[in-house]
């Protein structure tokens, strides 16, 4: 049976996924996380919420301190690493699809920022969430029905369940037809 995820914030998750790409130490993970940072474009997290998520990954045991460097225009600098457990938590949640549509848009498009990052197909992940979410976007093919909110809302998420499906679906394809070129490429 595969050890189960840590119970962490998307915002750790985040964090834990930039410690375990090399050293560092928070001010470069925050960098990464703003708004306008590689990263922070999927999901923004403050500066407070990365030093506290690098307080609760320390305390997990999922990150550990390397020791202290001179900050270049202030206070020095603790660098941390991701440890073995870290690395494995953070492979296999890479690897494990998200439960709902809503998550798409958030942890889902994170996992693919990341697995970017590190030049990481995300084939199987995208297979994998095509199968996870398979039930529910089969049970979406009706047309709502209801009155009032209840019809707006069932509406909405129909329409969400239906974009993420043609998402996962065209870059499933697209990849698909990426291999077969670069197959066909190198058989030459």
């Amino acid at each position: 049976m595969a050890k189960p995820l840590p119970e962490l914030s998307l915002s750790d998750w985040a964090v834990l996924a930039i410690v375990a790409e090399g050293q560092t130490h928070g001010w470069p993970v925050v960098r990464e996380l703003r708004a306008g940072g590689a990263l922070g474009q999927v999901w923004t997290v403050g500066r407070p919420i990365v030093y506290r998520s690098l307080s609760t990954l320390l305390d997990l045991a999922l990150i550990e301190e390397r020791g202290d460097v001179p900050g270049a225009r202030g206070p020095q600098r603790t660098i941390v690493r991701a440890t073995r457990s870290g690395h494995a938590a953070v492979r296999r949640w890479l690897a494990t699809p998200v439960e709902h549509v809503r998550q798409v848009r958030t942890e889902f498009l994170l996992k693919l920022a990341v697995l970017a990052r590190a030049g990481r197909s995300p084939q199987d992940l995208v297979e994998r969430q095509v199968e996870q979410l398979a039930p529910l976007l089969r049970s979406v093919t009706e047309r709502p029905s209801g009155d009032g909110f209840d019809l707006v809302l069932a509406r909405w998420r129909r329409e969400q369940a239906l974009a993420v499906e043609r998402f996962l679906r065209s870059f499933a394809a697209e990849r698909s037809a990426s291999g077969a070129r670069h197959r066909n490429a190198t058989s030459r």
